[in-house]
């Protein structure tokens, strides 16, 4: 929070008044001439009463150092949060984002975490703005859809801290927190292809923006190594990486439309379906568990058997480990230390910024050796041995 000190003046009548804000100034304190300088970074939170007149502790006595070594004022560090139009219980990125917040507030007690859910598009601005204006230290955006709004605000307030998830923008002021789930999406399209028994999967997104296109295409190649491995051919329904062209709801809220998609993949003959669509994804993961075992679902982001109520449909989870990312940018920044716009972050399978989840209920239905292959894919992966590609990878 930038603030000043209390300053002391007088009006005509020889009364004295106090305010916050205004640059240094001179002041009269028990008969010494002494000068208030300003207190960056801090909040003044103790007070007292001189003449029924509140004013800051730093008020009277020694002018305050910038860091406020003198222990009169208590400092606290704000992380304030805006979620995209998922809302905060999308059980994927925006939960997961919180979940980030709420863990640097654990690791650090300074830290104060408070978010606002945005209702539409038109609300990330004015959202962004309120939390500018009540001196946040650190406003994270939530997900590339709020790229445009967060540049713009962060463009107008270069001294202000923004952080966002899924993008990298222009402007410095701004952290980015972005993941190559690809590769992750690789070893869940080899692990859909080794289970299925129609020999073919589906995949659907919620829009098609790069942060959704990137777990396809990452599906899409990982189904084709496994048909390479094992000389089958096992079938992509819902995109076509070479066309960029796919299946989507257009929502990432509505269940109804994520439900109506998945169904369609499934009447073509998917009975492994990824959505990569938010909260309208659920419409899909609800659906398999009451089709008793007809078809399952891979889900993304978020641990679906942590953040769902449809595990026993779930074969793993495509994690992109948005927590960890969002609660290390938080502590660092809290610790006065400066959060690099290059590179930023960029999550992978080798710093586990991007993994699969546990098979959890499915763990005694997936094969051992399929087990092991898939696992070795991510060694491979990690190591270089293996490239994983797509149009929509952070660059």
């Amino acid at each position: 929070m930038r603030a000043y000190a209390p300053v002391l003046t007088w009006d005509a009548g020889g009364n004295a008044q106090a305010g916050l804000g205004l640059p240094p100034r001179w002041a009269v304190c028990n008969g010494k001439e002494i000068l208030l300088r300003s207190a960056r970074g801090m909040r003044i939170v103790s007070v007292f009463a001189v003449g029924g007149l509140a004013l800051g502790a730093a008020a009277c006595g020694e002018a305050p150092s910038e860091n406020n070594d003198g222990g009169a004022a208590a400092e606290t560090y704000s992380a304030c949060m805006v979620t995209d139009v998922g809302g905060i219980d999308d059980k994927s990125f925006n939960t997961s984002a919180w979940k980030g917040l709420e863990a640097a507030k654990a690791a650090d007690s300074k830290i104060d975490i408070k978010f606002v859910a945005s209702k539409a598009e038109a609300d990330y601005e004015p959202n962004l703005t309120q939390y500018v204006n009540q001196d946040c230290d650190f406003i994270l955006a939530v997900g590339g859809l709020m790229s445009g709004a967060t540049s713009k605000i962060a463009k107008a307030n270069p001294d202000q801290q923004f952080g966002i998830v899924d993008a990298k923008l222009p402007e410095t002021n701004v952290f980015p927190m972005q993941f190559d789930t690809a590769q992750a999406a690789f070893q869940a399209g080899y692990l859909a292809a080794g289970m299925s028994k129609s020999g073919k999967v589906g995949t659907y997104g919620g829009m098609k923006i790069p942060p959704v296109t990137i777990f396809m295409d990452g599906f899409v190649d990982g189904v084709a190594q496994y048909n390479k491995a094992k000389g089958t051919t096992v079938q992509v329904l819902g995109w076509d990486k070479a066309k960029q062209n796919g299946a989507f709801t257009n929502d990432f809220v509505k269940q109804d439309e994520g439900k109506k998609v998945g169904d369609s993949l499934v009447a073509q003959g998917a009975d492994i379906i990824m959505p990569v669509a938010g909260g309208a994804g659920l419409g899909t993961t609800a659906a398999a568990q009451a089709s008793n075992g007809e078809y399952s679902a891979i889900w993304v982001d978020a641990d679906g058997c942590e953040s769902t109520p449809n595990c026993p449909a779930l074969v793993t989870t495509v994690v992109k480990n948005i927590a960890d990312a969002v609660r290390d940018a938080v502590v660092t920044a809290a610790k006065g230390e400066k959060l690099a716009h290059d590179p930023g972050f960029l999550g992978t399978l080798a710093n586990n910024g991007v993994s699969l989840a546990p098979y959890h209920d499915f763990d005694s239905k997936v094969p051992a050796e399929l087990k092991a292959e898939v696992e070795k894919l991510e060694t491979d992966i990690a190591a270089g041995t293996i490239t994983v590609t797509s149009a929509a990878q952070p660059k």
